[in-house]
């Protein structure tokens, strides 16, 4: 009796592993895509167009020597504390 059940829980974990391993294999051959309904589509290219225009505007007023002032000046006082 023993050696059927043990026998039976091998066929059971050798059946598990063979689809196991199928199921790996499917899913690396065939990558995992998000589909988005078109109104979900819709508002995230708004979000990013705003995301977008938000930076070109920042982009714009940056000023890069002004920017480089205050962090050598940053790192100045960093040295200083030190």
């Amino acid at each position: 009796m023993a050696e059927a059940l043990l026998y039976g829980i091998v066929v059971i974990l050798i059946v598990l592993n063979i689809v196991l391993l199928m199921l790996y294999y499917s899913a690396k051959s065939n990558p995992y895509y998000v589909v988005y309904d078109e109104e979900t589509k819709s508002a995230l290219k708004r979000r990013v167009t705003s995301l977008k225009e938000d930076l070109e505007s920042e982009l714009v007023d940056f000023d890069v020597e002004e920017w480089e002032k205050t962090l050598e000046e940053s790192i100045e006082e960093e040295v200083m504390n030190l």
